[in-house]
């Protein structure tokens, strides 16, 4: 068996005024050491294009209906992994007493190559199991429909936004993604994919991105990409 190496990732999470929140650490696998048919197989998720999150704040707009979002707490780690994967002991955790003895992981780790597809497919099992509906064009859009009333949830990784014409629509949400996944933030959508979103009672959107964070963020869509 291949065994996969691990290291640590160091990183400042900032809001969308640029300042620093949070300091996260982050216990990564060494994918680049996976084997294919050893310790992967499938690894294809797909991700939101701009376009479509355009396209949701546009018709939240004209509808009139606020959106949210919810950010979902190591969501990488809620992955259940099918092929069998051992990883090595991480740096400062050694058991000297056996230094020959590694990790076999039930849930995915981030590094992993498989680990985005892994995510995906537990999300979307638990939403189409909740009576949503996958997009036909766009299949990182949920949509469920209860009467006359529409709620939309779309993905992009381990970020969702959300809007209802239905407020309790919302909530339910909410409460099964709570039941469901530990949630890390909640609230009214502001920041997202470097836009910074306001949305106006009279049905007016405003949006601004900065030159700063469009070459961040673009950088970091070609490397999702």
């Amino acid at each position: 068996m291949n065994v996969i190496g691990t290291k640590w990732v160091f990183r400042n999470k900032s809001n969308d005024s640029s300042i620093i929140t949070r300091n996260k650490t982050r216990l990564v696998a060494k994918g680049y050491n996976q084997a294919k048919g050893i310790d992967y197989d499938e690894t294809f998720a797909p991700v939101a294009r701009l376009e479509a999150v355009r396209l949701l704040l546009a018709f939240a707009c004209m509808s009139g209906f606020k959106l949210f979002k919810m950010d979902v707490k190591s969501a990488f780690l809620n992955g259940v992994v099918n092929e069998e994967i051992y990883v090595s002991q991480s740096l400062g955790f050694e058991d000297h007493k056996h230094p020959e003895y590694v990790y076999k992981l039930k849930k995915a780790l981030y590094g992993l190559k498989q680990a985005p597809h892994q995510w995906y497919e537990r999300l979307s099992l638990f939403l189409l199991s909740h009576e949503y509906e996958r997009g036909k064009v766009d299949k990182t859009l949920f949509i469920k429909k209860v009467r006359t009333d529409i709620i939309l949830v779309q993905i992009y990784v381990d970020d969702i936004v959300f809007g209802s014409s239905n407020v309790k629509l919302c909530e339910d949400f909410v409460k099964a993604m709570q039941g469901e996944f530990e949630m890390s933030m909640m609230g009214q959508l502001s920041f997202f994919l470097g836009l910074q979103v306001k949305l106006f009672k009279e049905g007016s959107l405003y949006a601004n991105q900065s030159i700063a964070k469009t070459s961040l963020r673009s950088s970091r869509w070609n490397h999702v990409k």
